[in-house]
């Protein structure tokens, strides 16, 4: 979009300019390059706080410029935490995403078994982890 210094009437008009300036700013930042991140954080336990949590975090990733990739929001739509198999599946599928992240982001001092494997391994892969407490303050 190409802003005018000029109004309709052809006036020299620098607060619409400016002004329009910083929106056309504004909306290319919005659209700007936002890394991959992945939330570790508890789902099983309290599913429904821990699921309450997690939509928190991933939106804190979302206020901080990242893409959120927060596996234990998506597959336990259609996969069951409670059979073994497919908790599998989840934990393997959660893996492949983690490899696509930029960083590895875990929530909370409470690390359920899920989160000490996905810990592991990003440590294991030499992946970036960032610790924050449950009040989303980094430590």
């Amino acid at each position: 979009m190409t802003i005018s210094k000029f109004n309709s009437e052809g006036y020299y008009d620098p607060t619409a300019y400016e002004a329009l300036t910083a929106v056309e700013k504004s909306e290319a930042a919005i659209n700007a390059y936002r890394p991959l991140v992945y939330i570790c954080s508890p789902f099983s336990g309290d599913v429904d706080t821990n699921i309450k949590a997690a939509r928190r975090y991933s939106r804190f990733a979302v206020d901080r410029g990242c893409i959120p990739v927060t596996p234990h929001l998506l597959f336990p739509q259609f996969l069951n935490d409670r059979i073994p198999t497919e908790r599998k599946l989840g934990l393997f599928f959660g893996n492949v995403l983690m490899s696509k992240c930029s960083e590895v982001w875990v929530f909370g001092s409470n690390i359920s078994n899920g989160m000490a494997a996905e810990i592991k391994r990003a440590e294991w892969k030499k992946y970036p982890i960032r610790y924050f407490t449950k009040n989303l303050e980094e430590v």
